[in-house]
């Protein structure tokens, strides 16, 4: 018996919340970019829609939540 195998139901696991959290922060301040500033012309690709900010800003607090 190996003594440092440890049983699987022993493993804690970890879970990115980090990660998470800049997902939730960076697509809710997308959302309200889009609503305060965005662009109202339709001209920007980003801000002219709020599923286009909601990712863009989802994407930015993740590679800051990274890093």
């Amino acid at each position: 018996m190996k003594s440092d195998s440890i049983p699987a139901s022993g493993r804690s696991k970890r879970f990115p919340w980090k990660l998470l959290v800049g997902i939730v922060i960076g697509g809710t301040a997308g959302f309200l970019y889009y609503y305060f500033i965005g662009c109202v012309s339709g001209s920007c690709p980003i801000t002219s829609n709020p599923y286009g900010s909601i990712l863009y800003g989802s994407l930015m607090g993740a590679m800051v939540a990274r890093f």
